[in-house]
């Protein structure tokens, strides 16, 4: 919409011509970011070198988990988009939400909501985006190994310094992070 409320207002064509239709879309171009989407996935072969298959075996402190279940544990993302960013795994190498079985399905679905409420007290975001990126083309960074991505949100938080400046802004350490999240788990 435009300002006044109206209609969006027609786009011009750019001095390059390029084909297509011109929309009320703005785009902002991101080709950094083919190098991450196309890069890693194929480094997971399967269990041998799985950082998820890993992680269990090492420390929580080491392996930035923050909580263990019987069949599924919440870690910390690596690489957070925001502060508090929690991955949800299943223990089973499985790559497909279809491939989870009633129970494991059941806890993965329980510890998305236990994380979204020890967040909201922790962090106090507005919002959360939560996803799973299933397989290659549907962008999953580490396909071979389903994870559902818990990602608060705060009003203002999505800012243009990753685009421009190729930096993204993290308030807290992982450390500090794990720390809090971790210890208020059981209490929420």
């Amino acid at each position: 919409m435009s300002e006044s409320g109206g209609a969006p207002q027609p786009v011009d064509v750019d001095d390059f011509e390029l084909p297509g239709v011109p929309d009320a879309f703005q785009r902002l171009w991101t080709p950094h970011r083919m190098a991450y989407v196309k890069g890693g996935q194929e480094k997971v072969t399967g269990t041998h070198n799985c950082p998820f298959c890993a992680a269990p075996d090492r420390s929580d402190a080491e392996s930035l988990i923050v909580f263990r279940g019987k069949l599924a544990f919440v870690v910390l993302n690596l690489y957070p988009y925001n502060p508090g960013h929690l991955l949800v795994c299943p223990y089973r190498h499985v790559p497909d939400y279809s491939d989870l079985t009633v129970a494991e399905t059941a806890e993965f679905a329980e510890l998305s909501q236990q994380a979204m409420r020890v967040l909201r007290k922790v962090a106090n975001p507005s919002g959360f985006n939560l996803g799973m990126n299933q397989g290659m083309t549907g962008g999953a960074g580490i396909a071979a190994h389903l994870h559902q991505h818990v990602v608060p949100r705060w009003g203002g938080d999505g800012n243009f310094m990753p685009i421009i400046a190729g930096t993204k802004a993290i308030t807290q350490t992982l450390d500090d992070v794990r720390a809090q999240v971790s210890a208020a788990w059981d209490s929420v």
